[in-house]
């Protein structure tokens, strides 16, 4: 499980279920030095992201969300035409299917993005970094091809 500090147990499993479906295959395309520098440095920029954006909050932001994102945003970037199994709700009917990735993460970002909008007046309130989640995922779609394992060679480890 991931090292985070959230108010909320939803959000906390949301990142974890994120974690695990996008991070052993950006982990395999980087290597394990490499990934542990990116997933890192994501978490630092979307933090900087987030402070930046409010800069008169005073309630503390500390998580793992916005590295999280920053996966997500090098998986889209890596596999753009990869499918994921998803469970969709309708109420209370389901359905597991696969949906493309480009899809799947293009609309959780939109989600965060609209989400902060309604979110900038709640600040004081605590609650989800939104600018933090579309900062990390910005910065890892950048800069996820300088830290894949296949353009860099093998030269950060296995």
């Amino acid at each position: 499980m991931p090292a985070e500090v959230n108010a909320r147990v939803p959000i906390s499993s949301s990142d974890d279920v994120f974690l695990w479906a996008f991070g052993p295959e950006i982990e395999d395309a980087m290597g394990p030095l490499p990934y542990l520098v990116f997933y890192l440095l994501s978490g630092v920029v979307a933090f900087l992201a987030q402070v930046a954006a409010i800069l008169h909050a005073t309630v503390p932001n500390l998580g793992a969300s916005g590295a999280i994102a920053g996966v997500m945003g090098a998986f889209l970037i890596t596999y753009p035409s990869d499918e994921i199994r998803t469970l969709v709700l309708f109420g209370i009917f389901f359905r597991i299917t696969f949906i493309p990735a480009a899809l799947l993460i293009g609309v959780w970002f939109i989600i965060q993005l609209f989400n902060q909008v309604g979110s900038v007046a709640d600040v004081q309130g605590g609650g989800v970094a939104y600018v933090a989640h579309v900062g990390g995922c910005i910065f890892g779609a950048i800069t996820a091809r300088p830290f894949e394992r296949s353009l860099r060679g093998n030269e950060w480890g296995a």
